[in-house]
């Protein structure tokens, strides 16, 4: 979303023009992370700049006022679908002036006829700045400045339109996630606004979704919880309080990372095989009680579940979270000299045991300037 930030589900043509214009929890969340760790890499502005545009997207649209992330932003308003992403030539001039608009429509694809349905435009750049800068002989610096300021008018403008709908349940798996992308978002790029979205989201996590026996619900809604708790409901949740332990060091979220992995291990573990099945020990009795390893929209739970013990093993000195984790890998090896593309984040799993991970102690205050430069020196660079 050229305006607003953050991502629309998929593609429903083969140019990448078009998208289905839902905009989904889990997508934006995993998405927000490559992205950071794409800018870690390569240092691009315009890798920070989507993170920084589809997270304040996440904060506006989709978050609860206490903290948890809500699931869906429709892709429907007032009836149809995109209404309220598209523009036509007329109201970009109205709002811009000719000059401006004529950059503007230009840059982001808004054309007479229009590229989408009803003559109306879906924004999107089909040409870098640079090189339709010297095209239409204009300097750099006057188009950047044109399309920043026509950005925030039609945006301002757009958020008068009627919204698209929200689907509001929080569910756990993917408020782990997004809880992720926050944590690695302030590690890089050190604004607290992240560590604080991310750190709100994982107490109402905490407080609105735990049973009293201390297990996890599925999902929250209108001021109850849901449904008991899937195998990667905890180990999403477990991973994102790993790392907003790692980006803030307060020990409590590492403590409730540890009570939770307890708990995962005695609901969903396989004592027999290796591995976490997806329902627990105390679900109701299904047909078959699977275990899967796959990667689909969102990685497995095995593979999550696999990491999460290796990086609390490496953390609490924990040889026991170690072992079940070479016996998750060890499970499903057949499947990852098969088909490896089906099962990435499982891959990352066995590499990140084969290789074992890099410890870096820093020793001081936090208060200390100081020692706050040694842990930007290690956050901002991507060290997997």
């Amino acid at each position: 979303d050229q305006l607003g930030g953050g991502f629309h589900r998929y593609s429903v043509d083969h140019h990448w023009l078009v998208p289905h214009f839902e905009k989904m929890l889990y997508d934006n969340a995993l998405l927000a992370r490559l992205y950071v760790e794409a800018f870690q890499v390569t240092r691009k502005p315009l890798f920070q700049r989507v993170v920084n545009e589809t997270l304040a997207c996440v904060i506006r649209e989709m978050t609860h006022p206490e903290g948890g992330f809500y699931s869906t932003q429709d892709a429907d308003s007032e009836g149809e679908e995109g209404k309220f992403f598209v523009w036509e030539p007329d109201e970009v001039q109205a709002l811009l002036g000719e000059e401006d608009a004529a950059l503007f429509e230009r840059y982001f694809d808004i054309r007479s006829g229009g590229n989408f349905e009803g003559g109306m435009s879906i924004l999107n750049v089909p040409e870098d700045l640079e090189t339709l800068s010297r095209f239409l002989e204009v300097t750099r610096e006057k188009f950047q400045t044109t399309i920043e300021k026509g950005k925030r008018i039609l945006f301002d403008h757009r958020e008068e339109r009627v919204k698209p709908g929200l689907d509001d349940k929080i569910q756990v798996n993917w408020n782990g996630l997004m809880i992720s992308a926050f944590a690695v978002a302030y590690q890089a790029f050190g604004d607290p606004a992240y560590l604080e979205a991310g750190s709100r989201a994982a107490q109402f996590i905490l407080d609105h979704t735990r049973s009293e026996a201390g297990g996890l619900y599925h999902n929250w809604k209108d001021g109850k919880a849901r449904f008991q708790g899937y195998q990667d409901d905890y180990a999403f949740l477990i991973a994102g309080l790993i790392d907003l332990y790692e980006a803030s060091f307060d020990l409590a979220w590492l403590k409730q990372a540890q009570e939770l992995t307890e708990t995962m291990i005695a609901q969903f573990w396989d004592e027999k095989e290796g591995g976490f099945f997806y329902t627990g020990n105390d679900h109701e009795a299904l047909i078959v009680r699977s275990k899967n390893p796959y990667d689909n929209a969102i990685p497995s739970g095995n593979s999550v579940g696999a990491f999460v013990l290796m990086r609390l093993g490496a953390l609490l000195g924990r040889e026991d979270f170690w072992d079940k984790a070479e016996r998750t890998i060890r499970l499903f090896q057949p499947f990852l000299k098969e088909m490896p593309s089906g099962f990435g984040h499982m891959v990352c799993a066995l590499d990140f045991f084969q290789q074992r991970p890099v410890e870096v102690a820093i020793v001081g205050s936090l208060l200390e300037a100081d020692t706050r430069a040694l842990v930007e020196a290690v956050n901002r660079n991507w060290m997997p």
